[in-house]
């Protein structure tokens, strides 16, 4: 990627907001993910990556959460699947202790200009990766957390400004504003808090491997800001709704948008 993206690697600064925290990241190899996976660990969690098969992009990851301290576990696999859901917090729970914070980042999404050119298969595809899976992974997870513990989801500004060539994709990160409210709902009992964060335009690896070149370099012009986000500018979001912080807030959606409007 050029320009390459800023994770956080060299400016994050944690204080212990976390500290003896278990979180488990999807997407942890890149992007958003990679940038929360690091600041979690400066904040003091252990953390398991969880990514799709970009072995290099996930060890890299490993390496600045050891680096400041903490354990890192990498699980490639599909998380469409749900044996491997289980698998994922499995491992966190038997390797890391239990699991505090669960982290569903990961997404699929590709452009069309016609409804015609997508797929069922496609369409499957967006749907079990974007909303299948945190679903999968909260019913793992949420037996095995203790009051206080968080679920964040990763929504999108595509969730109330869809955008056409985007139709699937959007779709599901509409679907994960209501699967955030209502699961946060279910668990409020239990002490455990769901919420949201909603990315405007952020340079991650999605962009350039699913826009037109000229378009993806244009992208993030039109923000308020004039820019593309980086992913290390989401990191205080998520830090935030998964700490103590974040205490007295549930069923929220946090806007990262350089200024697109979501109200």
């Amino acid at each position: 990627m050029q320009p390459l993206p800023d994770h956080g690697e060299h400016s994050y600064k944690g204080d212990g907001k976390l500290s003896g925290k278990v979180a488990l990241i999807t997407g942890g190899d890149s992007g958003i993910g990679k940038a929360v996976a690091i600041a979690f660990a400066r904040e003091g969690a252990d953390v398991l990556v969880s990514y799709l098969n970009e072995d290099e992009d996930a060890a890299d990851t490993a390496k600045w959460i050891e680096e400041a301290g903490r354990k890192a576990i990498v699980v490639p696999g599909d998380i469409k699947s749900e044996d491997h859901c289980n698998n994922l917090v499995k491992r966190a729970v038997d390797e890391l202790g239990g699991i505090d914070i669960l982290v569903n980042n990961a997404a699929f999404q590709r452009t069309y200009a016609d409804i015609a050119d997508i797929s069922l298969e496609e369409w499957d595809e967006t749907f079990r990766t974007n909303i299948y899976a945190p679903f999968l992974l909260a019913k793992a997870a949420i037996p095995h957390m203790k009051p206080g513990s968080a679920i964040i989801n990763t929504t999108s500004i595509q969730s109330r400004q869809p955008s056409p060539q985007l139709l699937a994709y959007a779709s599901t990160k509409g679907a994960i504003l209501n699967f955030t409210a209502g699961l946060a709902e279910m668990v409020a009992e239990k002490g455990i808090r769901v919420n949201a964060v909603a990315p405007g335009p952020i340079w991650t690896p999605l962009i350039p491997s699913t826009m037109p070149a000229e378009k993806a370099a244009k992208f993030g012009e039109q923000t308020l800001i004039g820019r593309a986000g980086q992913p290390a500018e989401l990191a205080g979001a998520y830090v935030l709704l998964a700490s103590s912080l974040g205490s007295y807030m549930t069923g929220a959606v946090i806007p990262v948008t350089g200024g697109e409007i979501m109200i």
